[in-house]
């Protein structure tokens, strides 16, 4: 499987996301930049999941059929063309950091998968469909990992 680096000009990997991310500053998503994915990839999925939650692993951000030429995005941006799914908030697109205060700092893993086949998936879909979808179609892939307490 191809590596893709995934990074962002908001926080470091494994360092601290800022506040303007989080769910209680309005759900802007944070900007995100990757390398160009390789040919073989016809559509790219983005997930990021919190698995420090008290619940079990929290899905925030999932989206999936974004233009494999795409090479990154701006912050609060929807990939046009793009499918989102519903987070475990319920809502649709990105629902930012919100660990019980008091908590040491929560893990939000960003994952950018590149696919070599069409997910299928359309608006709403759950990370477990995610999951299944991109199963076996996986190429290439990148990961960014930013922390946040309150």
């Amino acid at each position: 499987m191809d590596k893709m680096t995934l990074r962002s000009a908001a926080f470091d990997d494994h360092a601290l996301m800022p506040s303007d991310y989080s769910h209680d500053r309005g759900d802007v998503s944070p900007p995100l930049e990757w390398s160009q994915a390789p040919e073989e990839v016809v559509e790219l999925a983005l997930a990021c999941e919190d698995p420090d939650a008290p619940v079990g692993t929290f899905a925030h951000w999932l989206v999936a059929g974004i233009d494999p030429v795409t090479t990154g995005l701006d912050a609060g941006e929807r990939p046009t063309g793009a499918v989102l799914g519903r987070n475990d908030y319920g809502t649709e697109g990105y629902g930012g950091p919100k660990p019980p205060a008091g908590d040491d700092p929560h893990r939000y893993f960003f994952r950018l998968y590149g696919l070599s086949e069409p997910s299928g998936l359309r608006d709403g879909f759950t990370a477990e469909e995610l999951r299944d979808a991109v199963e076996d179609k996986v190429v290439a892939s990148g990961t960014l990992v930013g922390t946040f307490a309150r």
